[in-house]
């Protein structure tokens, strides 16, 4: 069936010589010795630096403006172009026009 193995003498030496030493003490191992594990440093939203309207004249002419599509027109990586294309949605530059699951197509508005 399943349980602990039983352990060798060398090792049933150590662990008793350990107790006598310690008193109460465990001996230091595994978590104690490694360094507090650091934060995950999360970056700001780095835009390039254009105003909103040359960001919307630079994806104006794509015909269907993705994530994939705009990051090579702005010349910046994905997660960036999606935050860039967010923004341009809230300011209602571009619309939303399909998609679906966080890949969605947008359009350029129209002038009112």
């Amino acid at each position: 069936m399943g349980g602990t193995k039983k352990k060798s003498l060398a090792a049933m030496e150590k662990e008793q010589e350990a107790r006598d030493e310690g008193e109460g003490q465990k001996p230091k191992k595994g978590k104690e010795q490694k360094a507090a594990p650091q934060q995950q440093k999360r970056l700001p939203f780095l835009a390039p630096r254009m105003s909103s309207d040359e960001m919307l004249k630079a994806i104006t002419p794509l015909k269907a403006v993705t994530v994939f599509s705009a990051s090579r027109a702005l010349g910046v990586n994905a997660s960036i172009a999606t935050g860039v294309l967010r923004s341009l949605e809230s300011e209602k530059k571009i619309v939303r026009v399909g998609g679906f699951s966080g890949h969605f197509v947008w359009a350029i508005a129209a002038k009112q």
